[in-house]
């Protein structure tokens, strides 16, 4: 019999073993949380998890879809990335209340296994895309039907119905969970997801490729996704509202710091922000005509400060800026657009700061200097020692040295010409009786 040290050490080693078995690559089902609009910046998560799915050898990819829609052309991306994925993917909308509308449509059917929880529902995938502005006559057909027949070769593969789907975006068709299992859009109607991993375990599903396979999913842990830390601290700022007043905080910040040299967390902090806030921008479609207005605020701004108009090169600003922020985001997905509140909040203090900071700079420019030894040129001096042509003078409160071009005697006033290190270059007024 092993001594109790032993049995003990034993038994942790297979505690140990146990768990690592437990947790080993090939035995998890990775989740992946999709509760946001479709940009680009969700597209490459999606990607990114695939990705990470396939290099450690998980079982399955759990999509759980909340979304409103999104970018048609990021929307492309993310199935194109599933149909390639050698990872099963099931697409899963919930939870409870939920919705996958639109691009959230389209990701739902061309997954591998399609599902929904009680009380959420789907559909409404009218095609909007990236360029902004609505889609008429021509180019609205175009649209539709591409992205129609895109969808019909997806689900056809899939083995759903293809003509609900086209539907969705020709005729923006909404469906319950009840409407799209019956349907046959979507093969499940689960309360959570180790609901859903219990009803799909076993089934053999038909890869893009052509490929049989079966869900074996028994036992196997769930665990989330994480993004990396470029994804986590950019994401919640992939609002084109909060993006852009992280930019102007940050260009303010930035403009304090020039200002007043040394203050140094100003600099820090709006160099930061700037950055950050230019890089959640760029994630979005831009629309150029915005960003020129935009900046052509900015230019009135200045103009403003250097040439007071009583108001008007300023006026003129913020009606450029505003037209600038609102037209700045080139989408239709109502997620990812300015309004005008949020673009008049934004603008009028902007404004009102910049042009007040930028006067108060120009001034302080102008202003003579008021102190050191240079500032005593012009001023007036009186003779405490007579200049003949050098003696003493009293000004400012001080005692100087100081030499004339004549003679003055003690008592009268001096005009100071210059500051010759430590003794002033005068020279005497005629006229005065002295202080």
């Amino acid at each position: 019999m092993l001594p109790t040290a032993s049995r003990s050490a034993l038994l942790a080693a297979l505690a140990c073993l146990a768990l690592a078995v437990a947790q080993a690559p090939g035995t998890q089902v990775l989740l992946v949380d999709v509760d946001t609009v479709i940009h680009p910046l969700t597209g490459e998560i999606v990607r990114d998890s695939l990705a990470e799915a396939s290099r450690v050898g998980d079982r399955a990819v759990v999509l759980r879809i909340n979304t409103p829609g999104g970018l048609l052309g990021t929307t492309n991306e993310i199935v194109q990335a599933i149909l390639a994925s050698p990872v099963p993917v099931i697409a899963y909308v919930s939870p409870s209340g939920g919705h996958a509308a639109s691009a959230g449509f389209i990701i739902l059917v061309s997954a591998d296994i399609a599902a929904m929880a009680p009380g959420t529902n789907t559909g409404a995938a009218h095609p909007v895309l990236a360029l902004g502005g609505e889609l008429e006559g021509a180019m609205k057909a175009k649209v539709e039907n591409d992205t129609a027949a895109s969808l019909r070769a997806v689900t056809d593969k899939r083995g759903r119905n293809s003509k609900l789907a086209t539907d969705a975006v020709l005729k923006s068709s909404s469906f319950t969970e009840e409407d799209a299992l019956e349907s046959e859009l979507i093969e499940v109607i689960a309360t959570d997801v180790s609901d859903l991993l219990r009803q799909v375990d076993g089934r053999t599903i038909t890869r893009f490729d052509g490929r049989e396979e079966i869900l074996d999913l028994d036992g196997a842990t769930v665990r989330t996704y994480v993004p990396n830390l470029r994804q986590r601290v950019l994401l919640p700022l992939v609002d084109p509202s909060l993006a852009l007043l992280v930019l102007v905080l940050g260009a303010a910040g930035i403009y304090v710091e020039f200002t007043n040299p040394g203050l140094i967390f100003p600099g820090v902090a709006g160099g930061i922000l700037l950055i950050v806030g230019l890089m959640a921008i760029t994630l979005l479609p831009i629309n150029v005509a915005g960003a020129a207005l935009i900046v052509l605020a900015l230019g009135l701004f200045v103009a403003e400060a250097f040439t007071p108009v009583n108001g008007i090169l300023a006026a003129g600003g913020v009606v450029a800026m505003v037209l600038g922020i609102v037209i700045l985001i080139d989408s239709d997905v109502p997620e990812l657009q300015i309004g005008w509140v949020t673009a008049s909040a934004i603008t009028l203090p902007f404004a009102a700061i910049s042009v007040f900071l930028l006067q108060l700079a120009l001034r302080s420019f102008r202003i003579k200097t008021a102190t050191g030894a240079a500032a005593m040129v012009g001023q007036t001096a009186r003779v405490r020692q007579a200049l003949d042509p050098e003696g003493t003078v009293f000004v400012q409160g001080e005692i100087w040295n100081a030499r004339a071009n004549s003679t003055a005697l003690a008592g009268e006033s001096v005009r100071v010409l210059a500051v010759d290190g430590m003794c002033l270059d005068v020279e005497p007024i005629r006229d005065s009786k002295g202080p």
